[in-house]
């Protein structure tokens, strides 16, 4: 069963690489939707897939790319639309 999970991560998280880290980690977990930065400095992530895969997601982007500090996370579930084609930087 697909489910989706609304993502916001704070901190250093951008101008260090963060959307395409988790372009590249999502795509390999085969999971579909989006990264983009937010005017406040986070960034946002929605993602569906499998929920064990989306878990894994979840752990790989409370730790980001090398250059990247997070300070906190927040996850919200949802059911999965479908609606997107595949992973990608907004």
């Amino acid at each position: 069963m697909k489910k989706r999970v609304h993502l916001i991560v704070r901190g250093r998280v951008q101008g260090v690489a963060f959307r395409a880290f988790a372009r590249d980690r999502a795509r390999h977990l085969g999971l579909t939707g989006y990264a983009r930065n937010c005017p406040d400095g986070s960034v946002e992530i929605v993602a569906e897939g499998d929920m064990r895969r989306l878990e894994q997601f979840v752990v790989l982007c409370n730790n980001g790319p090398p250059d990247a500090t997070v300070q906190d996370i927040t996850a919200e579930w949802q059911e999965a639309s479908g609606e997107f084609p595949n992973f990608a930087v907004r």
